[in-house]
């Protein structure tokens, strides 16, 4: 199977106005030899460019070395996905061996998330991840929001256990005023004559969307790619490359302000190319589902990339997996197993893909919003887009525990609170306050027993149009019962600190839990079929809809 199958791109960083002028040249060259001189000089004189231009290509590829940055982000789970035809850490295997032999200076890199959250997490809170990393060769890692889910001390123990390098500028543990857990802010390699530079960065946010404890502080990451890289250039790199989890207005901020070279990026489970003051982003979907490779050709005379070019490698069914993952899967071949016990069945496909429940009302989201207000019997539910995590569609058949626990990896409690008609406008005006063209926040509300219009065009703050609860308009000083997740209600994560003053009516200790919740709902019909109801409507046209200017 040929890793060349989807199209490879090309970006050269030489100034734009010494590209016109080959361009120039090469047109009157043409026009040079079709009128004014006879044939055999203008033949001559063709003759004499073209072995100009294959000695100057040869001196090229002398004075040029091609570093290879192969990408994944956002990876869960060491095994394909979905259906099995997508992804898989051993398809991984396979490809990146095959690109070593044919590009020797290779680094392979992946933009965090990969500790939590998954259905094996639950139990082995990310140690077969570490494995499967040590396993497969990766390089460098930089830090996702959600390497801290299970706290600060356990995330400790998976970098100590790691044979790969954790990069993390601007996450620093107060307590030593370093890196947290022992990762580097930085690291530069050489390659036949030229040094590269990496560096990472996390979202600043994780200290609201996970649990990183008291003691860690997340930096700006613009201010602290800024430092980082004149430290880089400093040791004598001039290649510099930016390895991070941010969102992509993030990072064409760090691109703009830091003279980084190329942004390998993670965090939307999107694919994603930008670029930002010149310097290209790249970033890929979640689990594996493709390889990214960054070819950057790297001048030897001044150490800084002449061009680069990039590819989007499916990992599909056509690439064998390397024998070597079945170590793997016999150390956990147990909960492989148990994950494949059926427990319902679905008559629709279920839509249970990240951006989808980040931004819209979602099946999967109304179908999970309900089993969480029937559970505990109350008036309404709210659940965060972000805590539906299989991103995935799940077609009409057999639904496993591995399908259950994959759109709810979390094992968050369930809870009922009371709380005040302002409090749940307060929540909903949080949950869209950043719905945008560029963002998929992981706030974004699915909901059960209430309706809700919002307008994106408004101020953050002001979105929220109207909001509906059993037909009638909310009043905002009625006291309503709310189910939702210990995440959200106690913790206050995802920035829902309103959340926080409701009154307690089923506290997370006798609370079911959302997965056990979500399997009875399943459990209690033949076949699931949820549909979207018109429970929240968007008023604005999304910026990617709208028609482009001429």
């Amino acid at each position: 199977m040929s890793i060349y199958q989807s199209t490879r791109h090309h970006f050269s960083v030489a100034p734009l106005f010494q590209r016109t002028n080959h361009d120039h040249k090469d047109r009157e060259v043409l026009q040079t030899s079709s009128t004014g001189f006879g044939r055999k000089p203008a033949l001559i004189l063709v003759l004499l460019l073209l072995t100009a231009s294959a000695v100057i290509g040869q001196q090229d590829a002398e004075c040029t070395v091609r570093v290879t940055l192969l990408q994944v982000n956002d990876v869960y789970q060491f095994t394909p996905v979905g259906d099995g035809t997508r992804g898989g850490l051993g398809r991984i295997l396979t490809l990146k061996r095959q690109i070593e032999k044919e590009s020797p200076n290779t680094i392979f890199m992946m933009a965090g998330d990969t500790i939590s959250p998954s259905v094996e997490s639950i139990t082995y809170q990310g140690a077969q991840m570490i494995d499967a990393w040590n396993l497969v060769g990766l390089d460098y890692a930089t830090f996702g929001n959600h390497e801290f889910d299970f706290g600060p001390e356990v995330f400790v123990d998976r970098i100590k256990e790691s044979r790969f390098t954790w990069l993390a500028a601007n996450v620093i543990d107060r307590q030593t005023s370093k890196p947290f857990g022992g990762a580097l802010p930085f690291v530069i390699r050489e390659f036949d004559g030229v040094k590269v530079g990496i560096f990472g960065l996390v979202l600043p946010e994780t200290r609201i969307t996970s649990r990183p404890g008291p003691t860690v502080d997340f930096l700006d990451p613009c201010e602290t790619a800024k430092k980082t890289v004149d430290e880089i250039r400093a040791q004598g790199a001039n290649t510099v490359v930016a390895l991070t989890h941010l969102s992509m207005r993030e990072d064409k901020e760090v691109a703009r302000c830091a003279g980084i070279d190329v942004v390998i990026g993670g965090h939307e489970h999107s694919l994603l190319q930008s670029s930002s003051g010149g310097v290209p982003i790249f970033k890929v979907t979640s689990d594996a589902r493709e390889l990214g490779r960054i070819d950057l050709n790297i001048k030897k005379t001044t150490g800084a990339v002449e061009s680069i070019d990039w590819q989007v490698i499916p990992v599909d069914a056509t690439v064998k997996e390397d024998t070597q993952i079945f170590q793997l899967k016999t150390k956990y071949a147990k909960i492989l197993r148990e994950l494949a016990i059926p427990v319902g069945r679905t008559s629709v496909i279920l839509d249970a893909r990240s951006a989808a429940n980040r931004q819209h009302e979602t099946n999967v989201g109304n179908f999970v919003a309900d089993a969480f207000r029937k559970a505990v019997t109350a008036d309404v539910a709210l659940i965060n887009g972000g805590s539906i995590r299989a991103n995935s569609t799940i077609n009409p058949g057999r639904l496993t525990r591995r399908d259950v626990l994959g759109i709810l990896p979390f094992k968050n409690k369930i809870v009922k609170v009371e709380v005040t008609g302002t409090t749940l406008r307060a929540a909903l005006e949080h949950g869209v306050a950043r719905s945008s063209e560029d963002a998929e926040p992981g706030r974004f509300p699915q909901v059960s027993g209430l309706k809700f219009s919002f307008d994106a065009s408004r101020p953050a703050g002001s979105r929220i149009v109207d909001i509906s609860i059993g037909g009638r308009p909310l009043n905002d000083s009625q006291k309503y019962t709310l189910a939702t997740t210990t995440f959200l209600a106690i913790d206050g994560g995802d920035g829902y600190s309103m959340l926080k003053e409701g009154r307690p009516l089923v506290s997370a200790a006798p609370g079911p839990l959302d997965s056990d919740a979500l399997q009875r709902a399943i459990r209690a019909v033949k076949s699931i079929a949820p549909r979207v109801e018109g429970r929240i409507k968007r008023l604005d046209t999304p910026s990617s809809q709208r028609p482009e200017c001429n």
